[in-house]
């Protein structure tokens, strides 16, 4: 039985890194990953393939002969970049899946997995469903840019998955965090930059930006890899758009407060009303993901804080 070919599309990133681990221990596929300027990751199961994906030729070459896509590149960083340089999320997302979805058209890639966000979801103190934004209504003026943009990536897919020659499946995910997430504090999202603050303290005290009152939803990434294997295996519609996330929201200060206790260190947590602050809660409802895939998460935020702390002592401090 030949194996299927799986193109990870930025597979030295967080998301992707992740995928790339899971699929090469995965029988019956052959995997590819692409690079572009980080290091290529040496692995014997995977063949990669430097590409700059907002190049049309780069693009056509890797995707060509392939079977399925998983798409987990993208230009992202923080709360600091999303506030002060937002057009950093807007042109070269949207150039890299135009590009790709159109490849993967005229080359008949079975199906596309893309990840798009939450942040167009509005500020809310319940979980959220797949309706509960709809393009009536604007979005957050923080986030506008960006939310906007995968807006339309998402109306690519569907625009593609019309000619019944590739299934897409857009990905609605909550803040994912474990290893191989960003943990410089310039780049990183508010998970990765607490286990940073945590992990590499020394007087004592760590400074949180805002007041922490911030709350959001979040997944171990083993749980997102979870998912998109059940939506290879299992998806029959042409196009589905599907909320990934805990089910549960947790405030910064709370988060910092767990990953203190559970590092066992004794810090204190100050906070800093000059930093720039993202002021909107998010809480996602999955039920669609449990009724259509059966997917429900495994890892609690607990077992994912100890997890990844684990993983960071090995992967920075023992060197």
């Amino acid at each position: 039985m030949d194996k299927k070919k799986v193109l990870i599309c930025g597979a030295t990133g967080f998301i992707g890194r992740n995928m790339a681990e899971r699929f090469i221990e995965k029988e019956g596929y052959e995997v590819y990953g692409t690079y572009h300027q980080s290091k290529p990751w040496v692995h014997p199961k995977i063949t990669m393939l430097k590409a700059d994906l907002t190049n049309k030729h780069d693009v056509e070459a890797v995707v060509q002969g392939k079977d399925m896509i998983i798409q987990a590149a993208a230009t992202t960083s923080g709360a600091k970049d999303i506030l002060e340089k937002p057009y950093y999320h807007v042109t070269d997302n949207a150039i890299m899946n135009s590009l790709i979805f159109r490849a993967a058209h005229e080359f008949k890639i079975k199906h596309v997995i893309f990840f798009s966000c939450t942040v167009m979801y509005p500020s809310s103190d319940i979980p959220l469903k797949e309706e509960d934004f709809d393009l009536a209504q604007d979005i957050y003026p923080t986030y506008y840019g960006v939310g906007w943009t995968k807006v339309y990536i998402e109306k690519m897919c569907k625009f593609f998955s019309n000619f019944n020659q590739t299934k897409y499946t857009v990905i609605r995910h909550s803040n994912i965090y474990g290893p191989y997430d960003k943990y410089d504090l310039e780049r990183s999202h508010v998970f990765g930059a607490t286990v940073t603050k945590v992990m590499t303290h020394n007087d004592g005290k760590i400074t949180v930006w805002g007041e922490g009152k911030t709350k959001r939803d979040l997944l171990y990434v083993s749980d997102l890899v979870d998912f998109v294997e059940r939506a290879l295996d299992q998806q029959q519609k042409p196009y589905e758009l599907v909320n990934i996330g805990l089910g549960e929201a947790i405030s910064v200060k709370d988060l910092v407060q767990n990953m203190i206790e559970i590092s066992g260190k004794n810090i204190k947590i100050e906070f800093d009303k000059t930093k720039p602050n993202i002021d909107t809660n998010l809480c996602l409802d999955c039920a669609y993901a449990k009724l259509r895939f059966g997917w429900a998460p495994k890892i609690s935020l607990e077992q994912g804080i100890q997890k990844t702390l684990a993983w960071y002592q090995v992967s920075f401090c023992f060197k």
